[in-house]
Parts: C-alpha cells; sequence; structure tokens
C-alpha cells in the first residue's frame, strides 16, 4: 500500500514542523518577486487555501469519517490544498527552485505522513475502506452523491485554520513588499 516503511513514516512525522520553518527560511532567502509573479501567485495560493479552509470547515477529526464537502472530491483535501498553496507562493516568490523544494519535502515528509493517518482511519472507521475505494488521495473524482453536510465555522475554528490564514497573509505581503523594494 505505501512505498515507505512505518519506521520511516514515523521518523518523518516528527519532522514536519521543523521542516515548515527551514521551507519557510529558505523562501524568505530565495524570493525574488516582481509585482507581475505576485499578482500571480498569491491567487493561486488563495485557492489552495480556500481549498484548505473549506475542508477544515467539514473535518470532525477521530469523530467521524468526513465524506462531505471537499473529502467527497479527495481524501486529503487538507495536503492538496497545501500543496496549491505551496504553489502559489513558489510562484509569487519567481522561484522555480522552491517550487521543487516544495514538492521534494511533500514527498518525502508529507506522503508518509499521509499514509500513517490513512491507517490510522482505517483502523478508526470500518466504512474506511470502502471510501477509499470511491475517493482518491490526491486527484479529486466529480462525486456521485456526495453527503450534504454544510460547512461549520466552529469546526473551522476548531482545527485551527484560521492559522493558515494568517500565515498566508504575511507570506503574501512579504512578497508584495519584497517586489515593491526591488522596483
Amino acid at each position: 500500500m505505501s512505498r515507505f516503511s512505518k519506521t520511516y513514516s514515523d521518523r518523518v512525522a516528527k519532522l514536519r514542523v521543523p521542516m515548515g520553518f527551514l521551507l519557510l527560511a529558505a523562501f524568505v532567502i530565495f524570493a525574488q518577486p516582481t509585482l507581475r509573479s505576485v499578482l500571480w501567485g498569491v491567487p493561486l495560493g488563495g485557492m489552495g487555501l480556500w481549498l484548505r479552509g473549506w475542508a477544515a470547515g467539514h473535518l470532525e477529526k477521530n469523530q467521524r469519517l468526513v465524506e462531505s464537502g471537499p473529502y467527497a472530491w479527495v481524501r486529503n483535501p487538507l495536503y492538496v490544498g497545501s500543496l496549491i498553496t505551496a504553489l502559489g507562493l513558489a510562484v509569487g516568490a519567481k522561484r522555480p527552485l522552491l517550487a521543487w523544494l516544495f514538492f521534494l519535502v511533500f514527498y518525502l515528509v508529507y506522503l508518509p505522513v499521509v499514509h500513517l493517518e490513512e491507517q490510522h482511519l482505517r483502523k478508526l472507521f470500518p466504512a474506511f475502506e470502502e471510501y477509499a475505494t470511491r475517493v482518491r488521495m490526491f486527484r479529486p473524482l466529480y462525486p456521485e452523491n456526495p453527503p450534504d453536510r454544510p460547512f461549520r465555522w466552529e469546526l473551522y475554528f476548531k482545527n485551527e485554520e484560521y492559522k493558515a490564514a494568517l500565515a498566508f497573509l504575511v507570506a503574501a505581503v512579504f512578497l508584495f513588499w519584497k517586489a515593491a523594494s526591488a522596483i
């Protein structure tokens, strides 16, 4: 099922936060934005942030198997949203190197964690196996009969998704500032 061993996945799970700080440092050091790159990258990153927010407003961690909202389309919308956000920031920073670095970290650190999380969900929710046959891990499929559960702001805040929004806002302001400084 996973191309990563459990031992490797367990080890890299502990690296998610430190790796985030390393990526932040690389972003600050290597970003060379222009106004044009920022005007392309920030909206793209904003779409990823919107997807993350939509997912957070449906997610009831360890309470129930979530199949509504973006979870009807893809099993891991928070990670897909993070990838889109990172790509947008790399475009805004006008540095393909950053995009490659973000994808490398996603592949080596986050993908093994996704597999661990899915193993956990399989144990916690017997219906997960059937859900996994209907909904792809990362590539969206149009859902035939998506569950009709509304987005809930209390879940958005409980899942602390506002922190991602604030971090994105800071990154966007940084890009605009750095682009304006170069003019």
